[in-house]
């Protein structure tokens, strides 16, 4: 909880390692298991490879949930065991459902790596509705033409990602219903985001703002009540996302690469990896991160 009149919660980021660069873990954290459907945040870099360098996320598994992907630097190929081989580029979005399993790697693309490269985006994880959760795994990507934008007040331009906001609908949709919206606010710009019978949250990905008059750094997560309308004011230029939608339908269990409603579900996926039972990516078939056995961290 927190004794701020603003956030329900707040959650500071904490710095992992991911495929030999940095990230910044949002969500879940202690006190914040989930914003709406949404269960996992990562923000990756911003970071600077050489030439020669690149991202390396060997092929993993995943149930239960769906990856929503969203670079605004560099590039990414994504490869998963339904066949695919996708590159994501700044402005559009990759959006796979795990259901009851798929396998992926994300690395970076043989021009990037050897030119090298600046790479900065946002991955979340969003929790199947139960009965979605034994779907058929699919991937779809959407090219930033047709993610929608659009100034919503002055110096504030908002890019609707996932869901409906400001009188604009993103083609990106998900049973769970998740809404992301990701603002670009000019030095002392400010916007008014009503309330909304959704649990929301804000998080700072470059800049500074104050909201009501409460500063929210960079990587730093507010949970917003939802009966209360906010002003945002950025004290520079800032990029902001919000993200956030129905409550979910109940509690989850997350270990490693799992979302679930079952501990039961986690464990059957745990021995189907260990097994080596989940399908491989093709093109990508040789390497896979092992299970980790020390506990459950999330992520990778």
């Amino acid at each position: 909880m927190s004794d701020s009149t603003v956030f329900r919660v707040r959650v500071d980021g904490r710095p992992r390692d991911l495929g030999g660069f940095s990230v910044t873990r949002v969500l879940p954290a202690m006190g914040c298991r989930a914003v709406g459907p949404f269960v996992f945040l990562d923000e990756m870099g911003p970071a600077v490879f050489a030439a020669g360098k690149g991202i390396d996320v060997r092929p993993h598994p995943h149930i239960g949930l769906s990856t929503v992907s969203f670079l605004f630097e560099g590039e990414i190929v994504h490869r998963d065991s339904l066949g695919v081989k996708k590159s994501i580029t700044p402005g559009a979005v990759n959006l796979m459902t795990a259901g009851r399993g798929v396998t992926h790697s994300e690395r970076s693309s043989e021009a990037a790596r050897a030119a090298g490269q600046r790479l900065h985006g946002l991955q979340f994880w969003v929790a199947l509705r139960q009965e979605h959760e034994d779907d058929a795994p699919g991937f779809w990507h959407y090219p930033a033409s047709e993610i929608p934008k659009g100034e919503v007040a002055p110096g504030v331009e908002a890019t609707v990602v996932v869901g409906e906001a400001a009188a604009m609908r993103s083609p990106v949709v998900h049973p769970s219903e998740p809404l992301l919206v990701i603002f670009d606010m000019a030095p002392g710009a400010v916007m008014v985001l009503p309330a909304r019978p959704l649990e929301l949250a804000l998080t700072v990905v470059d800049g500074a703002v104050e909201v009501n008059g409460e500063a929210l750094a960079p990587h730093t997560l507010g949970v917003l009540y939802d009966d209360r309308e906010v002003t945002v004011r950025a004290c520079e230029p800032s990029r902001v996302a919000l993200f956030g939608g129905p409550h979910l339908d109940g509690p989850r269990f997350i270990e490693w690469n799992f979302v679930a409603t079952t501990q039961a579900r986690i464990e059957a996926a745990k021995t189907r990896w260990r097994a080596r039972e989940f399908a491989p990516v093709p093109g990508d078939e040789v390497e896979f991160i092992p299970l980790p056995e020390a506990g459950p961290q999330t992520g990778h």
